[in-house]
């Protein structure tokens, strides 16, 4: 995406987004702060609906008529066929209302609105019933006499939601931008960001680097943890832009019941059939993929393997909620999806990536986004350190780490990476991992969204996916004085280490070495002080006993390996590997600023010394 359109999409965001948050002022007092959404959301998504159909109406009027004999006698199929060939869309609404008209009678307004609701097909009431909108906020906004006011506000010019003025990306952004006020307002946890689109497009096109698909009929897309459904939205483009007649065919599942509406709204909304009985048919299938519930305790795609995984879980979440689930799927070894092991309870971003690899197929691809404690946190042997091992090691299925710029989401600013995952990786890549610092590749918005400051335009984006695709060693790709990313490669081995144990013997007062004797064996070996025990990290491919020598003895001349309590493990330091030292200042330099600085400071107290002269006198 240009960053032209970039920032244009962030204006138009940031636009509507505030004309509609300022349907609050109208709610304040019936409804708290964090209860604003539980209006705004629904009525956005009413409001998307009722514009992408509005130059519909005459035609569902005319074919109701024809429709409602056939839902008398419980056809649904035929009254189904009749009203979405008059919509254009695999949804309508039958009951002949429009904002306008229910802004006719005011005096009327709960119940036409409800009639309104009730005129959609069941698609849509089945998204609009997860914000419990009917059952308890209606009812609310009507006794405040609110209700007239917030349709009014939504049917104003600059209220228009249709898809002719609001992209299906615009729509999704606006959503997102919603949600992330809401949830701000009810303190939830900040790890539950939303993907901004320029990373998305990144991923995908890293997913579909050298990918030919001229010839690919059908391609399945997973995201596990897919919030508003834009990722798969996007990879959906990216592949129909290579091959627009390759069916794509989308699976996702979320824990979150109202983004989750928002996302089987979107697919809904965001193409028109155009009477096409083939892509009625579709959509309608693509609805049915995506599956709300929680990925790690209730895994709605069970079974199914997928050719493209494009996921950003949560981090930083823990997962004592799914514990006993989750425990339970890890005792099933390779029957199960958490075969290696288990991490800390506080964070669970690392069963979502052994969730995406249980059900990639044999030659399939993934790009998920983690944090930086993926990489490190756990010690050696820990469940971390295993499941690191495990797709490292005993699979060589991670093909390469890319970090991005800091400030890139719209509610965190940590720093974030894509990681890669292939099943087959290409002859070159076997028992490699290529790691790409891409944290100075962005261009900083003119105005933020949020959190966001940065974005990875089109020439950031090109910069990464070439040192992705070119696969050189120490590479630096475009300029280091301002916009570049760099490329390093390394062995999966090089990313193992064995933990040692470092003993040094207890001693008594007079300074000599305290033995245990063996009577039987006939010898004596020192007693360890665990005071003074130690360990260290050897890398795997050098010798211990060399590295003990070296590393060790020379500064603890009576120290031992304990080479019983040895253990392997397994971590990614990857700010250590792009560290570049930087020449500290001279004496000179810093006396010289100092200097400079007590002038500057002098000068100052002179002046105002004198100005206050001045006007005593």
């Amino acid at each position: 995406m240009s960053k032209e359109k970039l920032e244009q999409v962030g204006v138009n965001i940031s636009e509507k987004a505030n004309l509609i948050w300022n349907v609050a002022d109208l709610i304040v007092g019936p409804f708290k702060e964090h209860e604003y959404g539980l209006v705004i959301l629904p009525m956005t998504i009413i409001k998307r609906f009722h514009d992408c159909l509005i130059d519909k109406q005459d035609a569902m009027t005319k074919a109701w008529k024809e429709a409602e004999s056939f839902a008398q006698i419980g056809n649904k199929d035929i009254v189904n066929e009749l009203m979405t060939t008059a919509s254009g869309y695999n949804f309508y609404n039958r009951s002949g209302f429009t904002f306008t008209k229910l802004l006719a009678e005011e005096d009327k307004i709960q119940e036409n609105f409800l009639s309104y609701l009730h005129g959609f097909s069941d698609n849509v009431q089945d998204i609009i019933s997860k914000f419990k909108f009917e059952s308890e906020i209606i009812p609310r906004l009507k006794q405040a006499g609110a209700l007239y006011e917030v349709i009014k506000e939504f049917n104003s010019e600059d209220g228009y939601l249709g898809p002719d003025k609001i992209s299906a990306v615009d729509c999704g952004y606006i959503f997102e931008d919603l949600i992330r006020r809401f949830s701000e307002s009810y303190g939830d946890n900040a790890g539950a960001h939303f993907t901004s689109r320029d990373i998305i497009y990144l991923m995908t096109d890293i997913l579909l680097n050298g990918k030919d698909l001229s010839n690919t009929t059908e391609v399945s897309v997973y995201d596990m943890a897919m919030g508003t459904s834009q990722m798969l939205t996007c990879m959906e483009e990216r592949i129909h832009e290579k091959n627009d007649k390759t069916h794509v065919i989308c699976y996702g599942q979320e824990i979150n019941e109202q983004t989750f509406a928002i996302a089987k709204a979107d697919i809904l909304i965001r193409n028109s059939t155009d009477g096409d009985k083939a892509k009625k048919k579709k959509l309608v299938d693509e609805a049915e993929n995506l599956h709300w519930g929680d990925t790690l305790s209730d895994d709605k795609c069970r079974g199914k393997t997928f050719q493209y995984i494009i996921s950003n879980p949560p981090f930083g979440i823990e997962w004592k909620r799914e514990q006993k689930e989750v425990e339970a799927e890890h005792k099933k070894g390779a029957l199960g999806r958490f075969e290696p092991g288990l991490p800390k309870i506080s964070d669970s971003q690392q069963l979502f990536v052994l969730n995406g690899l249980s059900k990639l197929e044999e030659n399939g691809k993934m790009a998920i986004i983690q944090n930086g404690s993926a990489m490190f946190t756990g010690d050696a042997a820990s469940g971390s350190s295993e499941i690191r091992k495990y797709f490292l090691e005993t699979h060589d299925w991670l093909e390469a780490i890319i970090q991005l710029p800091n400030d890139s989401f719209m509610n965190t600013g940590i720093s974030t990476y894509i990681w890669v995952f292939n099943k087959s990786k290409s002859a070159e890549r076997k028992r490699k991992v290529q790691l790409i610092d891409a944290s100075h590749c962005f261009v900083q918005r003119r105005k933020s969204i949020g959190n966001k400051r940065n974005d990875i335009t089109d020439n950031c984006a090109k910069l990464i996916v070439k040192a992705y695709s070119d696969f050189k060693d120490g590479e630096v790709y475009g300029d280091k004085s301002s916009v570049y990313c760099q490329s390093k490669i390394f062995d999966c081995s090089d990313f193992g280490y064995s933990k040692i144990v470092v003993e040094r013997p207890q001693r008594d007062e007079k300074g000599e070495i305290i033995y245990r004797e063996d009577k039987k064996a006939k010898s004596k070996t020192p007693v360890a002080d665990k005071d003074l025990r130690d360990t260290e990290n050897v890398p795997l491919k050098e010798n211990i006993d060399e590295y003990f020598k070296r590393e060790v003895l020379p500064y603890a001349s009576d120290a031992w390996i304990d080479k019983t309590a040895t253990k392997i493990g397994y971590e990614i330091p990857m700010t250590r590997y792009f560290y570049e030292y930087a020449e500290p200042e001279s004496v000179e330099t810093i006396e010289s600023r100092i200097t400079d600085l007590e002038k500057k400071i002098a000068d100052s107290v002179n002046a105002v010394f004198h100005g206050e002269k001045g006007r005593a006198r």
